[in-house]
């Protein structure tokens, strides 16, 4: 019979470092739950990493459409999203959108999983 691993004692500040920041108010948690909700489907996840990965800042929605076996409308209706939750941004020139990232939106997204810096004792 194997035995069951310990658990850590997640009371023990040794064990468990917090989160950075301060505890959220149910209004910033309401609203970081629906870009959560935007980021929670692999195709907009894809579309966030291109566009914030691309040279020079910002992606052709003619160069985003290509990636994936999904209609130009569909494409259009995950940019949507990622836009309604601010995590991206369309610049229309001519027949094209160029989107970029929203600096501060994924800032804060980070922030919320950073630790602290540990000050050794």
């Amino acid at each position: 019979m194997s035995k069951m691993p310990k658990l850590e004692d997640v009371t023990d500040p040794a064990c468990c470092a917090p989160l950075s920041g301060p505890a959220l108010s149910e209004a910033e948690a309401a609203e970081l739950a629906k870009v959560f909700k935007a980021l929670s489907d692999p195709v907009r996840l894809r579309l966030l990493n291109m566009i914030a990965s691309v040279d020079g800042g910002e992606a052709c929605v003619c160069d985003l459409t290509g990636a994936f076996e999904l209609t130009a409308p569909t494409i259009s209706h995950h940019l949507k999203v990622l836009r309604q939750a601010g995590l991206i941004e369309g610049e229309r020139r001519g027949t094209w959108v160029y989107y970029r990232v929203v600096p501060d939106r994924l800032t804060r997204l980070s922030g919320l999983f950073a630790l602290p810096a540990l000050v050794p004792a």
